[in-house]
């Protein structure tokens, strides 16, 4: 709002001027209280939501510890080849089934590209994503997957990348030097999203000794439950399997557990999105005295 300017009257008192003068500064201390409070927050953005992936992603990039967290699954994956390896019957030939991003490629960059941006994951973004070709290895993978090639281990790649992406996918995993990623071992998606049928092909005339990924789902399609709650109570029945047939890498950023923190429905606006990921939280209840 403004105010008309008061100036004191050179016919006025000097008493009555000093007055309007402190009426004045009344006056403008709370009109400039009224700018500085909004009547109303803006909307929560897109923009807003995207400052919840700093630290999930300056950790995949920064952290010496989710180095060392890749080396380690795929440490435990050669172990657990080797082992295979050894007591194989020969009978059908030993295969080697990983997910794309996230598991043998990282791709936090685009995750750190969304920072500070009012713009969140679509198919357009990632698509050209892909296609820049910028994915960079995960650590430890490329030493793993080129010594499964040369103990004559089948490698597919199994992705939920779509069908269109095969070329830049293929392209961008030999240029970082992955082995057997050509047209026969990659598998994108075409028209499910669910890998079992792609598994199910793989299994026709593989053994498979290990399935590797970020999301439970790369290993079974029952882990696609929008229910958090039942997806741990599926990981716990499974517990056997892991570091033994499943071999996990950790996503803080994306996946199947943020939907499920949805019930499934990414089109939730971004507050309805915040909202959802903080009614998940199991905060600290103070006891006792303050």
């Amino acid at each position: 709002m403004s105010l008309p300017l008061l100036r004191p009257s050179r016919h006025l008192s000097r008493s009555r001027q000093l007055a309007g003068l402190a009426l004045t500064g009344l006056l403008l201390t709370g009109c400039a209280s009224q700018s500085a409070t909004p009547t109303s927050n803006p909307a929560y953005s897109q923009r807003d939501l995207n400052e919840r992936l700093v630290m999930a992603t300056a950790w995949m990039q920064s952290a010496a510890e989710y180095r060392a967290l890749s080396y380690q699954a795929f440490n435990v994956a050669r172990d657990r080849l080797d082992a295979i390896l050894d007591e194989d019957d020969g009978n059908r030939p030993l295969a080697v089934v990983v997910d794309c991003d996230e598991t043998v490629i990282d791709n936090s960059a685009f995750e750190a590209y969304l920072v500070g941006r009012d713009a969140a994951y679509d198919s357009e973004r990632w698509h050209r994503w892909m296609e820049d070709r910028q994915a960079r290895a995960m650590p430890g993978a490329l030493d793993f997957l080129t010594y499964a090639d040369e103990q004559g281990v089948d490698i597919y790649y199994i992705t939920n990348r779509d069908a269109d992406a095969l070329e830049a996918t293929r392209d961008n995993l030999e240029a970082l030097g992955f082995p057997q990623a050509d047209d026969d071992h990659l598998m994108l998606r075409t028209d499910t999203s669910d890998k079992q049928p792609r598994r199910d092909a793989v299994l026709a005339d593989h053994r498979v000794a290990l399935y590797m990924g970020d999301n439970l789902s790369d290993f079974e399609s029952q882990f696609d439950s929008d229910d958090p709650a039942e997806r741990r109570a599926l990981a716990t029945a499974r517990q056997a399997r892991f570091g033994r047939h499943f071999i996990l890498l950790p996503n803080p950023a994306y996946g199947a557990w943020e939907g499920a923190i949805y019930g499934g429905d990414w089109g939730l606006s971004p507050a309805q999105k915040d909202k959802a990921r903080k009614a998940a939280l199991e905060p600290w209840q103070p006891t006792g005295t303050p």
